[in-house]
This record gives structure tokens, sequence and C-alpha cells, in this order.
């Protein structure tokens, strides 16, 4: 089993859930490699604070505003699903509802620490004079970490499903890191699947303001075949005002064998960046 491979497993050893071959495998690895026994080690940590961590009772004024939040959360969902949305709700056509489940074993950690901050922020004073704010910060960053690695895990997976959920999930990511960065566009230049690139690319719109995100949209427009993924490529970057891509939009209007709307795309995005 390789360093990689490993990785995968980690969730699911983590709760119990890995079959007895399948820990086995696990087991021998972390003999062997040194590196990756000292990282799990790390994890299992974090794992056992999550898990020791004591639970406040709200108070009734605590109560209060949770009720009315989570009463404004669902008319927030009402109208989004009346009215089209726009910038970071700019979803397209397919629907995650039918590969995400709890019951994954996988994502048994990443629920449980997300409803164990949700727990905590509603429970205590989080403020830098609450008594919990550093130990929640912390926390926080504990949990933003493992969403990176869950999301680098979910995108290196064969099934499609799994990487598109890796994709979602990635989008819950704060601030990004390097790595997370490559991924999701090595995943918009490369993935097989045509809608696993439009959820990368839909990704990283989210994360715009970043330089490498910007010139790796750039960078991989030209490298896209599919007129779907080239339109929405063009709309990303004309939704940011990326003149960087002029000379990119100019490649595709000079090659012949471009998809006619993809050219006239093309044209209004120069017209619309150079005026």
């Amino acid at each position: 089993m390789k360093c990689d491979d490993l990785k995968i497993h980690w969730p699911d050893f983590l709760t119990g859930d890995l079959s007895p071959k399948a820990k086995n495998a696990v087991d021998a690895h972390l003999v062997e490699c040194a590196p990756c026994a000292a990282e799990l080690h790390q994890i299992t940590e974090m794992w056992t604070k999550l898990g020791v961590l004591p639970m406040e009772k709200p108070s009734p004024a605590v109560r209060d505003r949770f009720y009315t939040m989570l009463e404004a959360y669902k008319q927030g969902l009402e109208a989004q699903e009346a009215a089209p949305a726009l910038g970071r709700s700019r979803r397209r056509s397919f629907s995650l509802r039918g590969w995400f489940s709890l019951e994954r074993p996988a994502f048994k950690f990443a629920a449980a620490a997300a409803l164990l901050l949700a727990g905590v922020a509603g429970g205590v004073l989080v403020g830098p004079a609450g008594p919990f704010g550093s130990k929640l910060a912390r926390l926080e960053g504990e949990v933003e970490d493992m969403r990176q690695t869950t999301a680098l895990s979910l995108l290196e997976r064969a099934s499609s499903s799994d990487r598109i959920l890796g994709v979602s999930y990635s989008e819950q990511i704060r601030t990004p890191g390097a790595s997370t960065i490559e991924a999701l566009l090595r995943t918009l230049d490369s993935d097989p699947s045509v809608n696993v690139r439009l959820a990368a690319a839909d990704a990283l719109f989210l994360f715009a303001k970043d330089p490498r995100v910007k010139d790796g949209l750039v960078v991989s427009l030209g490298r896209q075949q599919a007129p779907v993924i080239q339109v929405a490529l063009i709309d990303l970057l004309l939704e940011i005002r990326e003149r960087k891509a002029v000379e990119a939009l100019k490649a595709l209007i000079a090659d012949e064998k471009i998809n006619p709307d993809v050219r006239k795309k093309a044209e209004a995005g120069v017209k619309s960046l150079t005026s």
C-alpha cells in the first residue's frame, strides 16, 4: 500500500469502519512508514480532542437566537429555490443529494466535527474574551486542516461521485492551501468527467481573489476541449474581470475547429475585457 492510498483510508480507520483486510494493510504500512505513522498520530490526537471537549449547555437567550437563525436559514433556502442565485451559489443542474450520505463512513468524522463546532459555538462565549474562545479557535483550525485532507483524498478516488463530492467539500474551506488549489486546478484540467470539471470551475470561482486561481483559470481555458467547459471558464473569467484572459480568448477565436458558440462567446469576452 502506498502512502497516498493509505491516507484515503484514514477517516474509516478513525471511525473503526475499515474491513479487517484493509485494517491489516494499514497497520502493516504504518509499521514500515514512520512519516505516515507520525501524521496519523497527530490526526488521532485531534480526534481525541474532539471526543473529550466538554459539552456546554446553551443559555435560554442563545437558544432563542439559534431558532431565530434557523428560521432565517429556512427562509433563505426557500428564496434560493424560487429564484436564480448569483456569485457563490451559481451552481449548475446536477445535484449532490444522491451522492452525499452521513452513512458513508468516510464522512462521519466531518459531520461529527461540524456538529461539535456548532454545539460549542452555540453554548459558550467564543470571542477573544470568552472562556472557550482560544480553544475553539484551535479546534476550528484543526477541523479546517481535516477538511482539506478529506477533500484531497476524495479528489483522488476512482468514483466520479466521490470526486465531485471532494470538490463540494473543498468549497467549505475558508483559506485553501496550495495543495488544495493545485488539486482543484488539476481536476479542472484533466478530470475525465465533465460534471466534475464544471464543479471544480465553480469551486475555484470562490477563491478567485487568489492570483494562483486567476492564472490557473486562464491557462486551463487554453487546455479545454469540451465546449461546455470553455463557455463556463469564459463566464468565470469575465465575472472576475481577468484581463489576462484576452490572449487566451483570442487564441480560441483563431482556432478554425472551435465550436461556433464558443467563438461567439470568446469574441464577446474580448470586447468586454478590452472596452
